[in-house]
């Protein structure tokens, strides 16, 4: 059986707040965050724990990134409303978190021909003089994987951790199919 493992290492999720948020305000009034209006319309907010950012637009939507649980993306978004509720702000919504990707690396525990594989695999982009990886874009699936001659993988374009598993599955299985050849 081959060794394979993922682990996440970046959520990209969405939510709204349904409650308009002055970005001026809540700029002035917290040290960590970030706001130039002539270059963005969002408000970038750092939460030290867990550790990620948000965007948070005046429409009350919010983007956060960086988190590597689901229980981390949960707190980080509380962490968010605390911080909008300091500048007086009632948030009375109980967020409905959106997850609009996952970023996952592991290693599936086998060397790799990338030649072979761009030639064998649809789907694939492979341009050794430009980078070392091959991208795979894995049929029936959101999923695409970064594919490196030591088994090493990145995966990115799932939306929970059961599917960044079942995509998983699925790429062992037709890179299995490809070595028989």
């Amino acid at each position: 059986m081959t060794k394979k493992e993922a682990r996440i290492v970046n959520i990209v999720a969405s939510t709204s707040l349904e409650h308009d948020i002055p970005l001026i305000k809540l700029a002035e009034s917290l040290h960590n965050t970030e706001y130039n209006p002539e270059q963005f319309p969002g408000l970038v907010l750092r939460i030290r724990e867990p550790k990620t950012s948000a965007l948070v637009f005046s429409s009350g939507k919010v983007v956060c990134t960086g988190a590597r649980s689901m229980e981390d993306l949960e707190q980080s978004i509380k962490e968010i409303i605390k911080n909008i509720e300091k500048i007086g702000i009632k948030i009375i919504v109980k967020p409905e978190i959106m997850v609009q990707n996952i970023v996952a690396s592991g290693n599936i525990g086998m060397d790799l021909n990338l030649n072979s594989l761009a030639i064998d695999l649809e789907n694939t982009e492979y341009e050794p003089e430009q980078f070392p990886g091959l991208v795979y874009k894995l049929p029936g699936t959101r999923a695409t994987f970064l594919l490196f001659s030591n088994g090493k993988i990145v995966c990115t374009g799932t939306r929970s951790e059961a599917k960044l598993k079942e995509a998983l599955s699925k790429l062992v299985v037709n890179l299995k199919k490809v070595n028989k050849k």
